[in-house]
């Protein structure tokens, strides 16, 4: 790290911690010749993250993208954006985790699925049946009986 003062090309770390950010590191450092004292901000460089669409197209991951179509099947429901925002960020560090450049649409679509069916059954459905693109209305009528299957056996868990 070159000094911003006098360009020499050593200092020492004086201070690091978090930034408020969270994702980058904040260091203070001291220059080794002419003693001056600056902050440097340190990011981690993430790797792109490639969706594979269903029709064989390829797109970059896109947060925002996500966040809107959960905003959708949550529309008019008692679901805080803060929890919206979780399951994104839930979902995002999982696909991360997954160490993959390239991730599928159907993937993405059922974590997202499996995290937001215990937050609001109105709107697991909602999201099901534009990500599942149900055919028919008996296809609609399979996933609510799934769903009420699952629900009648968590409440005879309880």
């Amino acid at each position: 790290m070159r000094c911003p003062f006098c360009s020499y090309g050593e200092s020492k770390v004086i201070d690091s911690r978090a930034a408020e950010e969270g994702s980058s590191i904040r260091r203070r450092r001291e220059c080794l010749q002419c003693m001056r004292r600056f902050t440097t901000y340190e990011v981690v460089e993430e790797s792109p993250l490639m969706v594979i669409k269903k029709d064989g197209r390829r797109e970059l991951f896109d947060r925002t993208k996500l966040l809107n179509g959960i905003l959708r099947a949550c529309e008019k429901r008692p679901i805080p954006l803060s929890v919206v925002e979780t399951v994104v960020d839930k979902v995002e560090k999982e696909l991360r985790n997954l160490m993959e450049r390239e991730v599928s649409s159907r993937h993405i679509g059922e974590t997202v699925m499996r995290h937001i069916k215990d937050i609001d059954q109105v709107a697991y459905v909602r999201f099901a049946s534009v990500y599942r693109q149900f055919a028919d209305i008996n296809n609609f009528m399979q996933e609510l009986e799934t769903l009420m299957k699952t629900q009648s056996v968590k409440s005879q868990i309880k």
